[in-house]
């Protein structure tokens, strides 16, 4: 299942809307992201939004702050831009410096004018989410449900199992499908018989970060598996065991000194239907998703 091609095609669908929002408006819309700390994946994947953001005709700035910031300058700053008008989305990446903490965070997120939260993750916005309302869903998720859509899979009658509870992936990914007319079973860390569960799913996602954890005898034959883990793994002989000691991931990894996996083996492959790979499934879909919500955001503002 590819990801990068899917991701591609939706870019190119609002790149159309963000022509004729700025024929409109006298402006293209626009994406702001809040960067703090000296996290490197942070960095990345903020300069990944940023390139992806500008090339599709959005107005991207990256607001950035020293690890050191307090909770009430990263609120400053958020509160800034929920006044600015040429400001259409706002994004604070995670995860904020420790020295935020979780309340912090909460403080921070919850901050977030509903209107121009591109995350999807304002409780104003989950509520809606729940009720099936919401214009501006989490992007990963929603990316999935895309993905599922555009390359044929049906979800309506079939039975999803998502492996992860989080507020990012695992609810909103289980409250999509489910309004998809899907049967949704979610599993944790708690879950009694996981491999029995997961092995019911015809569709099967898992966003737990943990590096192949999801091996074939948790897969049904035939079903549709979705890798949501992005993991950096520095082991060689993890690699290896990874995919085997001629792959070319491993000659990769003796040059970059570490690897990028997701939470499914790749031997899942021989089992499922379709599977998407990591790196070049879900991630790109993230950012396309992105791309569109703030679309969508600045729409609604007029």
């Amino acid at each position: 299942m590819n990801g990068t091609e899917v991701a591609r095609t939706i870019r190119e669908d609002v790149r159309p809307g963000v022509a004729a929002f700025a024929a409109a408006h006298g402006r293209s819309p626009g994406l702001h992201i809040v960067l703090v700390g000296d996290d490197p994946a942070s960095h990345i994947y903020v300069r990944n939004k940023e390139r992806a953001g500008t090339e599709a005709g959005l107005i991207v700035r990256v607001h950035r702050l020293p690890a050191e910031a307090t909770v009430d300058q990263v609120l400053a700053q958020v509160q800034a831009l929920n006044a600015d008008p040429a400001c259409d989305g706002i994004l604070v990446q995670a995860p904020l410096p420790a020295g935020i903490g979780k309340h912090g965070t909460e403080r921070v997120f919850d901050a977030i004018d509903p209107r121009k939260d591109v995350d999807g993750l304002h409780p104003h916005n989950v509520g809606l989410l729940v009720q099936g309302r919401a214009a501006l869903k989490p992007c990963t998720p929603s990316g999935v449900i895309e993905l599922l859509d555009r390359l044929g899979h049906p979800i309506a009658g079939k039975h999803a199992v998502v492996i992860g509870r989080s507020e990012i992936v695992g609810k909103p990914m289980a409250l999509l499908l489910l309004q998809r007319d899907a049967t949704v079973t979610i599993c944790h860390s708690k879950t009694p018989d996981l491999k029995d569960t997961c092995r019911r799913a015809d569709i099967l996602v898992a966003a737990i970060g943990r590096p192949g954890f999801v091996t074939t005898d948790f897969v049904k034959p035939g079903a549709v598996v979705i890798d949501v883990g992005i993991n950096r793994v520095d082991s060689r002989d993890a690699v290896v065991g990874f995919f085997g000691a001629d792959h070319p991931r491993v000659a990769d990894f003796d040059k970059k000194g570490s690897a990028v996996v997701g939470d499914v083996h790749p031997a899942v492959a021989q089992v499922a239907s379709a599977m998407t790979p990591v790196p070049g499934g879900v991630g790109p879909l993230t950012i396309a998703m992105l791309l569109k919500n703030t679309l969508t955001a600045a729409t609604a503002r007029g």
